[in-house]
């Protein structure tokens, strides 16, 4: 049986989670982080990755939509992190992730959106929106 005595505890844990996820990501593609466990490692690796993902557009897109991912994501996990403005956030992420699961499945192949769990962390961006209140967040704060 479901009790709701967990007072947001879970809320708070996907907002991380997801938060901490798209900064992850940020941050290999300017090889700050996982040395050679990395996915990209630099911005060249990730920019020609961005350009595989996105043949939809023209070639001279391609380094603009690599840039407005990321500067997306930023904005998006700084937003979840924070708690602010927390539902906007949320729906947005859900929308972005699920133009890169959409983007890698054609692109890529089924496995490759599957493997880096993309569709679930849409979904889960999605369920984050549709909360009624958002506690431990800048929103609540706000609010009061």
């Amino acid at each position: 049986m479901y009790s709701n005595n967990t007072k947001g505890y879970e809320q708070l844990f996907l907002r991380m989670a997801l938060g901490a996820s798209l900064l992850s990501a940020v941050a290999d593609r300017f090889g700050l982080l996982w040395g050679e466990k990395a996915s990209w490692g630099n911005w060249e690796n990730f920019a020609a990755y961005s350009a595989q993902l996105t043949f939809y557009l023209p070639s001279s897109l391609h380094n603009a939509a690599a840039v407005i991912a990321t500067t997306l994501e930023i904005l998006f996990a700084v937003m979840l992190v924070t708690g602010f403005k927390t539902r906007l956030a949320a729906l947005s992420t859900g929308v972005l992730l699920l133009v890169f699961a959409l983007s890698m499945t054609f692109a890529l192949g089924a496995q490759s959106a599957l493997g880096y769990s993309v569709w679930i962390g849409s979904a889960a961006a999605f369920l984050l929106a549709k909360q009624g209140s958002y506690p431990f967040s800048v929103d609540q704060a706000l609010e009061r």
